[in-house]
């Protein structure tokens, strides 16, 4: 059986919103949660050296981030990510540079012709493990 993690309309309309303004580069940051849910996102610009191929995120950034969601008594839910020209599928980079085996890895594929696609993991020792995304209500 295959673990269901709800995730908020309102938060599942801004992250597919601000991958379609970046349609030709990654677009990153964190989302910030109370008792397993998804509350906040929190863009952060990517610094990667080829943003069209794979994401970084910006260490200010992510420090500040992580500081406002403490601050509002949220936990680190997830890290979000999109892949331009790639399916919602975790790459080789991303497996490799996963740093956070708690966070949920939500990643947003544009390339599924109009089509966005929006599906999470758990990313742990260079392995996956896909988990349903049920879109909520909250």
């Amino acid at each position: 059986m295959t673990e269901e993690i709800q995730i908020p309309r309102k938060i599942t309309n801004q992250l597919l919103h601000l991958a379609q303004l970046s349609p030709e580069q990654e677009i990153c940051g964190l989302i910030g949660g109370i008792s397993g849910t998804p509350t906040h996102c929190y863009p952060i610009h990517n610094i990667a050296e080829l943003p069209a191929q794979r994401f970084l995120l910006d260490p200010a950034e992510q420090i500040a981030a992580l500081k406002a969601l403490h601050e509002s008594g949220e936990n680190l839910f997830g890290i979000y990510h999109s892949h331009p020209n790639a399916p919602a599928t975790p790459s080789a980079a991303d497996l490799e540079l996963a740093a956070y085996p708690d966070a949920l890895y939500v990643i947003i594929s544009l390339n599924t012709k109009g089509v966005l696609e929006m599906r999470g993991y758990y990313l742990n020792d260079r392995q996956s493990r896909e988990v349903s995304l049920v879109l909520s209500e909250e």
